[in-house]
């Protein structure tokens, strides 16, 4: 219910103020009756005299003291400057305070709900002064009694608008905390989404790399054999239509993904440890014999994982058909020991002699797979000759744990 008030006065300011100017006109009305009841003089003698004020004195009085407090929510101290003026002019003319000099008060009230500290102890001083001046003539007759005890409702007042500074202060940093906090929350969305579409460009460049490498050998293979073995050459022709349409079809699920049209996408099912001896196979269809070994005991990887292994040996393989030049042969070996996997690939080409592509970003793809998992990788020339990729995966809760 509350909260429902609080959302209403914010949203309407000018109702709010207009109700609170209500009570100060009925007041300056009420003062009005009196005076015309009292014969239409309302007088107090100072040491330099006094002036008479009629009942249209006491109305017009009333107006100044009361409609500033309109703007007092947007300018309290702009109005409490213009009634404390007021009053004080009307206590240098003798009148004597009337119900509606409350409005020094309300104005008071605004400034300190609404400004720094010292402003509003510079208003609550000067209402204090307002009130001795009032209360007891400091030259002639002095009234302390009555000003020291009219002064304490005056510091509540002060107190009641210190508090409600401090409470709309406090509420004011909730909400900025909480606009914060959901800005926080779309930046991290927004970090994942990038996050994912980063490791989805990598899928893709692996795909790409490897499929477009294949292709490259097939084709070259035919038009080598295109004369002299044309059946050859017609396998190899068969394996690039092959190769190509499953690259389309990768191509195609990836680049769906990193669409930012916002229309969902389905995600296709990665590649696993069950589909290693097809990658094997299709390496040596390209005319690399590649030697798979398994030794250990199998053990049930998280997905995750599986995909890290595969696209190690994908990319390494690659490499050897990119870099290690005819008659080059490879071994991909993996060692299941009792909390890590042994994954190594390696081959006798030419590999480490090759030309780094500028642009190639296999070896930190790896890395940054296996470092998921807590685990290593290592892609060095061999002493012999040829090329080595060596990468350690935890298995079993160590690993989850890391990639958790």
């Amino acid at each position: 219910m509350l909260g429902r008030l609080h959302s209403w006065t914010r949203r309407h300011p000018g109702v709010v103020d207009a109700l609170l100017l209500t009570p100060f006109l009925v007041l300056s009305v009420m003062n009005a009756s009196f005076v015309a009841s009292q014969g239409g003089t309302q007088i107090r003698t100072t040491p330099w005299g006094g002036v008479e004020v009629g009942v249209w004195g006491v109305i017009a009085l009333g107006l100044m003291l009361s409609l500033p407090l309109l703007w007092a929510r947007r300018h309290p101290l702009t109005v409490f400057g213009i009634v404390s003026l007021v009053s004080f002019c009307q206590w240098l003319l003798g009148v004597q305070p009337l119900l509606f000099n409350a409005a020094v008060l309300v104005a008071m009230y605004m400034v300190a709900s609404r400004r720094t500290l010292r402003w509003a102890v510079a208003a609550c001083l000067t209402a204090e002064l307002g009130l001795a001046l009032s209360f007891g003539q400091i030259i002639t007759t002095p009234d302390f009694s009555s000003w020291a005890s009219v002064s304490v409702f005056v510091v509540a007042i002060w107190i009641t608008g210190i508090y409600a500074n401090t409470r709309r202060r406090y509420l004011e940093s909730l909400e900025e905390r909480a606009e914060r906090a959901e800005h926080e929350r779309d930046q991290q969305a927004r970090l994942a989404a990038a996050a994912e579409r980063a490791r989805i460009a990598r899928e893709l460049h692996d795909v790409v790399a490897h499929n477009v490498s294949v292709i490259i050998v097939q084709a070259d293979g035919a038009g080598y054999a295109i004369d002299s073995d044309p059946e050859q050459a017609r396998e190899a022709i068969r394996a690039i239509s092959h190769t190509g349409r499953q690259a389309l079809a990768e191509m195609r699920r990836m680049v769906g993904v990193l669409r930012a049209d916002g229309v969902p996408e389905e995600y296709a099912p990665q590649p696993s440890l069950s589909q290693m001896s097809d990658l094997v196979a299709q390496v040596r269809s390209s005319g690399l014999p590649v030697d798979f070994r398994v030794t250990g005991l199998p053990q049930d990887l998280p997905e995750g994982e599986q995909l890290t292994v595969y696209r190690i040996v994908q990319e390494a393989l690659t490499n050897t058909l990119k870099h290690g030049g005819p008659d080059s042969r490879a071994t991909v070996e993996m060692e299941y020991g009792a909390r890590e996997l042994l994954l190594r690939v390696t081959d006798d080409g030419r590999g480490a002699a090759a030309p780094r592509s500028p642009d190639g970003h296999g070896l930190v793809g790896m890395r940054e797979r296996v470092a998921v998992f807590g685990g290593s990788v290592e892609a060095r020339p061999r002493p012999g000759g040829g090329f080595q990729v060596t990468a350690r995966l935890p298995i079993g809760e160590a690993g989850q744990s890391r990639a958790a």
